[in-house]
């Protein structure tokens, strides 16, 4: 992992999610991101991207978000990289749930596009230290 944070993937099945997401991200937070529409897609473009940090829709049809970031783990080249999950489900108990699955933080849907960089720059810095 570099000494920045600067490529995010963000695993999200919502087309208009990506689309804020990502043009949050990348114009006002600088960052290059990789969409992916599935778990399965993550999976299989991970590698290649090499992110600094991944993000993860917990609700997705067929491979949720658990049970992708339970694969994303098992990968050797990941294990220093934070993964975060975005959700509306946030109540205290499924944050922490959420957290002992491994995620790192969890960022609550709907975000808000101006502070989403922000957010989660700070995230990453407190994942790295």
């Amino acid at each position: 992992m570099g000494a920045e944070l600067r490529k995010i993937m963000y695993i999200e099945d919502e087309p208009d999610i990506q689309i804020i997401a990502k043009l949050s991200l990348e114009q006002v937070g600088g960052f290059e991101v990789q969409i992916c529409s599935s778990g399965v897609e993550g999976l299989a473009k991970v590698k290649a991207f090499h992110p600094d940090l991944i993000l993860l829709d917990v609700m997705m049809p067929g491979m949720d978000g658990p049970t992708t970031l339970a694969e994303l783990k098992k990968m050797p080249e990941l294990k220093n990289v934070p993964m975060v999950f975005m959700t509306a489900k946030a109540q205290p108990l499924e944050i922490e749930h959420f957290k002992r699955l491994g995620v790192v933080d969890v960022i609550t849907k709907p975000f808000d596009p101006v502070g989403l960089p922000a957010q989660v720059r700070k995230i990453w810095t407190s994942a790295v230290g």
